[in-house]
């Protein structure tokens, strides 16, 4: 039968009825249940309203602030002081972003957990076994990318696998389980999607790079497998031959199409957001982009750093460079990029780096799309796992591949010649390849790096010409739990803070 689809985007309307009506009841009473979750078509806008968690400001903005900005990839900007928390490396536990990503994840698992209670007792001729089995699939694998999130930030969290229907403090005042058991439920929700879901949907890419398949399951249990607190890199190279061997036919394109807003679902992407524009636009690029593009004038609040810069110019990586960041005249003040002021009311002194990898704002409506996974990450992934397993010629062929469609040169004797310098220049490739893409913090966390690496990192405030002191410390790698989680569950015990 035909399959009735959904498309990610912005702002999408799931169907007539709103399916947050049913998911965001606390808790659900036993006369919605009874009656929301009847026919196939009920069921596939609970999936829906599922998969739009995808445009929460957790994964819009929140990620690159917390991945990027964080780390030693860009800057705050603009003028809110929470952003500059986690540019600092001072982030409190009222942070309210920390709070709103807290519960952006939650909310998101919360309907997962409802489609995946609820699928099995829909009885609608309509809804065939197969799309059943799929339905749970996308499920399973949407749960377990957003516990991928919750644990990276936060370490041990709550694993709630059930959609609660009380409010009784047994009920919903549940305790952190380890970060290794977070990860141990991540692949084996994994395991379950890439067991129900196909390789594709058809032929339709617009499809395929819309919704969970086998292939993003086993991607992502990859990524999962070399994150956890004790990696399994042999295990992660097994679900690496599944995504290359699945029959979407992953591969590598032009790095500059993967950005220049023409080229959306191509055969590098393994799950996108699909961003239509308009009522369904993504409204993060407005934040990013220059007024040449934005059609603003204001400050920008996240921006690329100088060392960042310099780490493109230091490979050559034009290709990349051009991709990611972008120069312009502007007349602002910048404490990092310039502090001249005007000398006249019309002139713009102030070269400033703007982050480009979305390239078109559209009046907070774009249609640039994010990519929840892609193949380029997966290859840089094989590499470092062939490394960790002492592989080294065959990582250094998989690194290789992404320096050579960038027109750079292959990785030199020296620094494949042993698995520390080859891990090293896997990091460095992570870092130009995924910039603005939300990896990076995860990234020095995985490597063991995070704290070296901003304690090292010298840039200098213009406004007094003295580095900046980052006093980064083991401590500061997870993120606070929210005080008003600490507040509201007396179970919940707080990350170390310094």
């Amino acid at each position: 039968m035909k399959i009735k689809t959904y498309i990610l985007s912005g702002l999408i309307a799931a169907s007539a009825m709103s399916c947050d009506d049913f998911l965001d009841l606390q808790p659900i009473s036993e006369e919605t249940t009874a009656t929301a979750y009847e026919s196939y078509s009920q069921i596939e806008a609970a999936l829906t309203g599922t998969y739009e968690s995808f445009q929460s400001d957790a994964y819009v903005w929140n990620n690159i602030i917390f991945q990027d900005v964080r780390s030693d990839n860009h800057y705050a900007g603009g003028d809110n002081p929470e952003i500059f928390e986690s540019d600092l490396l001072n982030v409190s536990a009222t942070n309210s972003k920390v709070y709103q990503s807290w519960s952006n994840l939650y909310n998101a698992i919360l309907k997962a957990n409802i489609v995946l209670d609820k699928v099995d007792g829909v009885d609608d001729p309509k809804l065939s076994e197969e799309r059943r089995d799929q339905i749970k699939g996308e499920a399973y694998f949407l749960r377990a990318y957003h516990y991928y999130n919750l644990v990276n930030l936060w370490g041990g969290v709550p694993l709630i696998l059930k959609p609660t229907t009380s409010t009784d403090a047994d009920a919903v005042n549940i305790p952190r389980s380890t970060a290794a058991q977070v990860f141990e439920q991540i692949l084996v929700d994994l395991d379950l999607a890439a067991d129900l879901l196909p390789d594709t949907y058809g032929d339709d890419a617009s499809i395929n790079k819309a919704r969970a398949t086998a292939g993003a399951a086993n991607a992502l249990a990859a990524k999962a497998c070399a994150q956890m607190p004790a990696p399994d890199y042999a295990r992660a190279l097994d679900y690496i031959k599944e995504v290359e061997d699945s029959e979407a036919n992953y591969q590598l394109i032009d790095y500059a199409h993967l950005f220049d807003g023409n080229h959306y679902n191509n055969a590098e992407s393994i799950l996108e957001i699909q961003y239509l524009g308009g009522d369904e636009g993504n409204w993060g690029p407005q934040l990013l982009l220059p007024p040449s593009i934005s059609g603003d004038s204001w400050r920008k609040f996240v921006t690329p750093s100088n060392d960042l810069v310099n780490a493109f110019d230091a490979e050559g990586d034009n290709i990349r460079k051009n991709a990611t960041v972008l120069f312009e005249n502007v007349s602002w003040i910048d404490e990092y990029w310039g502090i001249e002021e005007p000398s006249d009311g019309n002139s713009n002194p102030n070269n400033v780096a703007f982050s480009y990898k979305w390239k078109n704002a559209m009046g907070w409506s774009s249609t640039d799309r994010q990519y929840i996974l892609r193949y380029g990450d997966i290859v840089l992934l094989k590499a470092e796992a062939l490394n960790e397993t002492n592989k080294l010629n065959e990582a250094a062929a998989e690194v290789d591949l992404i320096r050579v469609r960038v027109n750079l040169d292959p990785l030199t004797a020296e620094q494949k010649s042993s698995k520390t310098g080859l891990r090293l220049a896997i990091l460095n490739e992570r870092r130009l390849e995924l910039a603005q893409e939300a990896q990076r913090w995860d990234d020095l966390v995985r490597y063991g790096v995070a704290v070296e690496t901003m304690n090292n990192l010298v840039e200098i405030d213009l406004r007094d010409n003295q580095p900046v002191d980052y006093n980064m410390t083991e401590a500061k790698i997870l993120l606070p739990i929210p005080q008003q989680e600490l507040d509201r569950n007396p179970n919940l015990t707080p990350n170390p803070s310094n």
